[in-house]
């Protein structure tokens, strides 16, 4: 099956990346560093905007701005992922499946990722407070300025957000906002 992903130089992209398996992994403080020092590595290599994030146990939600002249947000993906597995501590690493076993593929994440390109300003901005809400919305804290792992921080820094927004509100998102 082959799978059809928007590609336009420069553009601007909402992903969400999922743990095999949905373990809850990403989240204890050597695989952050890891997650950290995967992203470090690329943006170095390959630049990019990395808009806004959050990082849950068992998936990430990204948003990123491609450089004018390059559409590749995949071999980003690639390397964050492969740079993340060869240096997780190796009981995360479950037994791959017989299919992955003549890839010689390890077991961290599932193998492909969503994506959809970011349309407008609206879209935009209701990508980001998805994001942001997403620690809300899974139960994890009460209001995103409490979870570490997220842009939300600089949205505050920035004065873009306050820092009660989010908190006990039940907000909702349309259908076709995010993906898990």
């Amino acid at each position: 099956m082959h799978y059809r992903r928007a590609c336009i130089q420069g553009g601007t992209y909402f992903f969400t990346l999922v743990t095999d398996k949905r373990r809850k992994i990403l989240c204890e403080p050597e695989n952050i560093a890891f997650l950290r020092a995967a992203f470090q590595y690329v943006l170095e290599r390959h630049p990019f905007v990395i808009d806004a994030a959050v990082i849950l146990p068992d998936h990430i939600h990204a948003i990123w701005t491609l450089p004018d002249n390059d559409r590749d947000f995949s071999k980003r993906w690639r390397l964050i992922k492969s740079y993340f597995t060869r240096h997780c501590d190796t009981h995360y690493k479950n037994t791959p499946s017989p299919s992955r076993l003549k890839k010689n593929e390890q077991a961290v994440w599932q193998r492909r990722f969503w994506e959809h390109m970011i349309r407008d300003e609206k879209d935009l901005s209701t990508h980001v407070e998805y994001i942001h809400y997403n620690p809300v919305k899974h139960g994890l804290v009460k209001s995103p300025v409490d979870w570490p792992h997220s842009s939300f921080h600089r949205f505050v820094a920035n004065g873009l957000f306050g820092t009660n927004w989010g908190a006990g509100q039940g907000m909702v998102f349309a259908d076709n906002i995010g993906h898990e």
